[in-house]
């Protein structure tokens, strides 16, 4: 079917399969150069190029008015949250394997419920909260490696760890984006809010940029960041605010649960092989997770 041919609703779908898809590239690559370069140092660079991109469409697009960036404060914490939450990805990524990371962020849904009700009292239905908990436990089956004792014992990795931390600071950040947002056109939002994420790692970490052994970086682990400034970075933001206008917030959030699945499929076209067997349970269960979020929540 061409594209032309597709509902509204069809192209947002498209697009959540696609920023999942180009998501879960980002843990699998991301892993591979984890222990490369610091942390802070990758997105630093990472996102300064990203920047300069989101900053040439808004100019081409709505335009950045002075109006736009007024109480810069809301920049500036937005940033601070953004920036912690890729640097602990990346942290985390040292030491977790790129499936049982994609897991943690799958429970990233279950904590914006919470900072949602905290901080701006959203509801959720009954059925949100059922699929949430489906998928906060199949995402924590695949944390812990399908081992029941672990499970049990609740004996969490240390990357898993810091990733967690990475993730709460990501289900705060997506309430207060709604809060803080005074009627920006998106592009000229993101743009402020990515340029301050970059001067607070510039200042915080401008010394991780400098010490960091760039030329040691083979051409393999280039192309690996140019994936995450293109594809992990600015197209993602592009297909997500291309859906979100589509599509209920429910139904762009319920994309993250693929994204364990699609890691798993990136990790074996990338040779590293597939998990064990007992991890798919896991993985199936947040698939139930994900079937309930896009069902319609009354039947036509």
């Amino acid at each position: 079917m061409a594209l032309n041919g597709l509902s509204a609703a069809q192209k947002g779908h498209l697009a959540m399969l696609s920023f999942s898809f180009l998501v879960g590239g980002s843990f699998s690559f991301g892993s591979l150069i984890a222990n490369k370069i610091d942390p802070v140092a990758l997105t630093a660079v990472r996102f300064s190029i990203a920047t300069v991109i989101i900053g040439i469409a808004a100019l081409m697009g709505s335009g950045m008015k002075r109006s736009y960036y007024r109480a810069p404060w809301r920049y500036i914490v937005l940033g601070g949250l953004f920036a912690s939450y890729f640097v602990l990805m990346f942290e985390g990524l040292k030491t977790a394997s790129p499936v049982s990371t994609a897991a943690v962020f799958t429970l990233t849904p279950v904590l914006s419920a919470i900072f949602g009700w905290l901080l701006m009292r959203q509801a959720t239905t009954q059925r949100m909260v059922v699929a949430l908990v489906f998928g906060g436990v199949g995402a924590l089956w695949v944390i812990f490696r399908a081992d029941l004792s672990a499970f049990l014992a609740f004996e969490i990795g240390r990357g898993e760890k810091v990733f967690f931390v990475g993730c709460v600071a990501h289900a705060i950040f997506t309430p207060l984006v709604a809060r803080f947002n005074r009627g920006e056109p998106a592009l000229a939002f993101n743009f402020g809010v990515m340029s301050a994420m970059v001067l607070l790692l510039l200042v915080f970490g401008g010394s991780a940029v400098l010490s960091a052994d760039w030329g040691s970086l083979l051409l393999t682990d280039w192309l690996i960041i140019a994936y995450l400034i293109i594809f992990a970075s600015t197209v993602t933001f592009l297909l997500l605010r291309f859906a979100s206008l589509r599509l209920p917030s429910a139904k762009v959030m319920a994309y993250t649960y693929l994204t364990p699945s699609w890691v798993i499929g990136w990790e074996v076209l990338l040779g590293n092989g597939a998990p064990q067997p007992m991890i798919f349970v896991g993985v199936g269960v947040t698939m139930v997770a994900l079937w309930m979020l896009l069902k319609n929540e009354h039947a036509a």
